[in-house]
C-alpha cells in the first residue's frame, strides 16, 4: 500500500476515536446531572498530557518502536474507555462521578500521547521516503479531522451524543486503530549505549529546548494558546443545548443537531489544513500563529453574539468556520515548527513537549478557569434570558483572553520567517 495512503489510515482512526465523545461528553455529562464535572473531565486530558505524551515521547525514541507504541497506547485507552461506557450502561442516569471518572481518566492518559506518536510515525515515513513533511503532511492530517466529522456524525444522528454509547464508539475505533498500527512503517530508536549521561539516557533532551529564548517563548505561548483548546469542545454543545429550554429555539435544526453543527469546525479544518503549507512559506510561523490568535477571538465572539435562528444562526456558523484556521493554524503549524527546530534524536520527544505544552498544561488550566467562568455567569441563573446572557458574557471573556495573548506575542515571538524553512 502506497505510504500516503497508510498514513491517511492511521490519521483517520486516531482522531475518529476522538471525535466519537469529545464534542458531545459536556451532553451526556449534563443529562445524567454532571455539568459542574464538564471541566474536569476535559481538565483531566490535560493532566495526564503534562506527562504521557513526554514519557511516551521518550519511550519512543529510547526503546519502544513508536508505530508499535502507537497500538498499544490505543489498545488500552479502548479497554478503559469501553469500561467507562459499562458503567454508563450499568447504572444509568444514577452514575456517580466516581464510578465513571477514574477509567474516563485511564483511557485519555493512553489516547492522547498518541498524537504526537502518530505525527512522529508520519514524519518519520515520510522522510525516509524521501517526501517533503511541510508539502505532504497536511494533505495526510486532514484526513484525520474526516475521521473525526465521521465519528461526530455517528453519535450525532443515532443518537449517541446523549448517553454512553458514544464512549464505546471510541473503543471501537481504538481497537480497530491497535490492530492497524503494527502494520505500519517501522520508526527506529535511538539507543547510544556510549552515552553516560542520565538525561540522554531517559531522552530527556528534548527540554533541553527551553534554554533557547525562541523555543522557550514558542512554548509559553502554546501554553496560552492551549489554553483555548478544550473550551469549545467541553462546553460548546451544552451552551447550544441550553436554548432547549425556550419554545422559541427548541426545535430549531441547530438545537437538535448541535453536534453536527459543531462539526462544521472540523469540516472547516479539513480545508484550512491544506492552506497550511502556502500560508507557512509565504508568512512564517510567527503570522500563521497570529492569524490562529486572531481566529481563536472570533471564535469566543461569534458564539457570544450568536443564537440559534436568522442572522445569530450565521454568527454559529461563522464561528465553526474560523476554528478551522483557529485550530489548524497553532496546532499544526506548530507541531512542523517543532519537528524543523529540533535534532532527529529527540524529535519524538520535542513533539511529546509541545503537546505537554499545549494539551496539557494550556488545556488543563483552560479547562479548569472556563468551568469557573461559565460557573460565574450561568450558576444560580433560573430564566432563560439571564442564562444565554450568561454564557455569552462568559465567550466575551475567553475572545478578550485570546486577543490580548495575540497581542503579546505579536511583540514578544522573534523570528525570521523568510528563513523558517
Amino acid at each position: 500500500m502506497n505510504i500516503k495512503l497508510r498514513l491517511i489510515v492511521m490519521n483517520f482512526l486516531i482522531f475518529a476515536v476522538w471525535g466519537a465523545y469529545l464534542c458531545s461528553l459536556g451532553i451526556y455529562l449534563g443529562r445524567i446531572g454532571m455539568g459542574d464535572y464538564i471541566g474536569k473531565f476535559f481538565a483531566i486530558q490535560g493532566i495526564v498530557s503534562l506527562f504521557m505524551p513526554a514519557l511516551m515521547g521518550i519511550v519512543a525514541d529510547r526503546w519502544i518502536p513508536a508505530q508499535k507504541l502507537l497500538g498499544i497506547c490505543h489498545f488500552l485507552a479502548a479497554v478503559f474507555m469501553s469500561l467507562a461506557g459499562y458503567m454508563g450502561y450499568k447504572y444509568g442516569s444514577a452514575v456517580s462521578f466516581e464510578q465513571l471518572f477514574p477509567f474516563y481518566t485511564l483511557s485519555v492518559a493512553f489516547f492522547m500521547p498518541t498524537i504526537a506518536l502518530g505525527n512522529s510515525v508520519s514524519y518519520n515515513a515520510l522522510t525516509r521516503a524521501g517526501l517533503d513533511t511541510v508539502k505532504n503532511f497536511p494533505p495526510i492530517r486532514v484526513f484525520g479531522t474526516v475521521g473525526f466529522i465521521v465519528s461526530m456524525w455517528i453519535v450525532n444522528f443515532t443518537g449517541y451524543k446523549n448517553g454512553f454509547e458514544q464512549l464505546f464508539v471510541s473503543a471501537a475505533w481504538g481497537i480497530v486503530l491497535a490492530l492497524y498500527s503494527f502494520t505500519l512503517p517501522n520508526c527506529p530508536v535511538c539507543k547510544n549505549v556510549e552515552s553516560k549521561s542520565f538525561i540522554d539516557t531517559l531522552g530527556l533532551r528534548a527540554f533541553s529546548l527551553f534554554k533557547d529564548s525562541r523555543m522557550c517563548i514558542f512554548f509559553i505561548f502554546s501554553f496560552l494558546l492551549g489554553m483555548c483548546l478544550q473550551v469549545t469542545n467541553g462546553f460548546a454543545t451544552p451552551f447550544l443545548d441550553a436554548f432547549g429550554q425556550s419554545p422559541e429555539y427548541a426545535e430549531a435544526f441547530a438545537v437538535k443537531n448541535n453536534v453536527f453543527l459543531s462539526s462544521i469546525s472540523q469540516v472547516s479544518e479539513t480545508l484550512c489544513i491544506l492552506l497550511i503549507p502556502f500560508f507557512l512559506r509565504k508568512f512564517g510561523i510567527k503570522k500563521v500563529m497570529l492569524i490562529a490568535f486572531a481566529a481563536w477571538a472570533l471564535r469566543f465572539f461569534f458564539l457570544g453574539a450568536g443564537n440559534p435562528t436568522g442572522f445569530g444562526l450565521l454568527l454559529f456558523i461563522l464561528s465553526m468556520i474560523v476554528y478551522g484556521v483557529a485550530f489548524d493554524f497553532f496546532n499544526i503549524s506548530g507541531s512542523l515548527f517543532v519537528d524543523q527546530n529540533t535534532n532527529e534524536n529527540i524529535r519524538s520527544s520535542a513533539q511529546g513537549v509541545f503537546m505537554m505544552m499545549t494539551n496539557g498544561l494550556g488545556a488543563t488550566v483552560g479547562s479548569f478557569c472556563a468551568q469557573e467562568v461559565v460557573n460565574y455567569y450561568t450558576l444560580g441563573r433560573t430564566e432563560f434570558a439571564e442564562i444565554i446572557a450568561g454564557w455569552a458574557s462568559a465567550w466575551y471573556v475567553f475572545a478578550a483572553f485570546a486577543l490580548i495573548v495575540g497581542i503579546l506575542f505579536a511583540f514578544l515571538f522573534k523570528f525570521d520567517n523568510a528563513k523558517q524553512n
